[in-house]
């Protein structure tokens, strides 16, 4: 960018004639630009590699040089320069010309000073919509850029691969996974990281609509289609066109709204209840579910052409306690979060109170651990949570830890135990379990365990 948004427009005259150069200067420093004046290409070259210029209305006849060779060559050092060709009524086709090589317009001589200043304000307002349009992007590349997948196990790493992936493509996308894992930050995140990041990503939870307001709730009716029907409306199939439509807990959709969903995910085109206008749609379609689809097929509650429309591609959550490591970070991720909403002076978890939350089970998975993170920001004490704070602490602990006392978590939990005392040390692990290291590697993948990360 050459110039500040706040700042006067500058303009750079190029005209061989004395008096052509003289009046035109005259007239826009009248009108609060910034001008400059040259006689030639060579110097008005000089200008350009030297200030910052916003419109340069440039004479095609010059000697030397001419006006259509320097137009490429200001181009050339300053692409976004809006150039304004100034010709005599009989070289308007070397002008026309000119507009196809990129020229913003051109006018005739006797110059008319209303007829300019139009052009040149337009083009002035033109450059300052694509500058103020770059900002725009560039904060929005910067917001999306960050990520905000928290972790670091090998499963979020997967996760993420998979996205910088499909994110590429407009591939329909279904992400599945126990309830709390993040499915809609996965959604968001495939959306950020796509081409359609600058139109908007249209979330709607189908299992939190009911069925005879789903419909709508989609397609959009029109005044009159229905009882209550007061006026128009758009539906979210409409309002995500150009970008991303997110449809989560897709698995509670009836079969008959599967047929009307499948069409439309077809063809991109549908009507609004009560219309016969057929609206063409752009969009990408990223679904959602906890549920097993296979098993709703099975029962007849999913329709199997449905199934294979919406997944073309998978992506699964993985549940909290199948990336353990990522606990600690999540954790103090949420303290951070929630210490600046409630203006809170804790800034940190402490070790007793870590080891609670790495401990836990996570039935309820990441949804879970935010929701008891914050309960321990409101009921805690500066500067750090201690085990009391949370709501699993004490007996309700003893109760919900790895949710129960069978055979397998008591191996669990022992192994890791092991695992911990021995600092993760697979050979004395391995003697003092009484088993081969094949076996405690095994037993690791079993039972999805990981090393904590090391504090410092």
């Amino acid at each position: 960018m050459t110039t500040a948004l706040n700042t006067a427009p500058r303009i750079l005259v190029v005209d061989d004639e004395f008096s052509v150069r003289d009046s035109l200067s005259s007239w826009f420093r009248k009108d609060g630009f910034e001008v400059q004046a040259v006689e030639c290409a060579a110097k008005a070259l000089s200008v350009i590699e030297n200030d910052p210029i916003d419109v340069a209305l440039v004479d095609i006849k010059m000697p030397g040089m001419d006006g259509m060779e320097l137009q490429q060559r200001l181009h050339e050092i300053s692409p976004d320069v809006a150039v304004i060709m100034i010709t005599a009524y009989a070289s308007v086709d070397t002008a026309v010309r000119a507009l196809k090589q990129g020229a913003f317009d051109y006018v005739t001589k006797p110059i008319d000073p209303e007829e300019l200043s139009h052009l040149v304000r337009r083009a002035v307002e033109q450059r300052r919509l694509r500058e103020e349009n770059t900002q725009l992007r560039e904060k929005i590349d910067e917001l999306v850029s960050v990520d905000t997948i928290v972790g670091e196990s090998p499963a979020v790493h997967k996760v993420m691969e998979l996205i910088q992936h499909v994110s590429q493509t407009d591939a329909t996308v279904l992400v599945i996974g126990e309830s709390g894992t993040g499915k809609e930050l996965i959604a968001r995140a495939i959306h950020a990281n796509s081409r359609r990041r600058y139109r908007p990503i249209v979330s709607v939870n189908c299992g939190a609509v009911p069925e005879s307001l789903l419909e709508s709730e989609l397609f959009g009716h029109e005044k009159g289609a229905f009882t209550g029907a007061d006026h128009r409306r758009m539906g979210k199939l409409e309002m995500a066109d150009g970008g991303t439509l997110f449809l989560d807990e897709i698995g509670a959709i009836t079969p008959k709204m599967q047929i009307q969903l499948l069409r439309a995910l077809e063809t991109r085109e549908f009507t609004r209840i009560g219309g016969s206008t057929t609206i063409h749609v752009d969009f990408r379609v990223v679904c959602a579910t906890n549920e097993n689809l296979a098993t709703a097929i099975e029962e007849n509650r999913f329709r199997e052409d449905f199934y294979y429309r919406i997944n073309v591609f998978t992506i699964e959550a993985p549940p909290l306690r199948a990336r353990r490591s990522d606990i600690p970070l999540l954790a103090d991720h949420f303290v951070r979060r929630f210490a600046q909403q409630m203006e809170k002076r804790i800034s940190e978890i402490s070790p007793e109170a870590m080891e609670v939350l790495t401990e836990y089970n996570w039935p309820g998975n990441v949804r879970e651990l935010s929701n008891a993170i914050e309960r321990a920001m409101v009921v805690g004490s500066p500067p750090a949570i201690k085990p009391h704070d949370l709501p699993m602490y004490g007996a309700s602990a003893s109760a919900n830890l790895e949710g129960g006392d069978s055979l397998e978590q008591v191996e669990r939990r022992h192994i890791r135990e092991v695992l911990k005392r021995t600092g993760w040390n697979i050979t004395q692990a391995a003697k003092v379990l009484q088993i081969d290291r094949v076996t405690v590697y095994n037993k690791i993948r079993k039972y999805h365990l990981e090393r904590a990360p090391q504090s410092g």
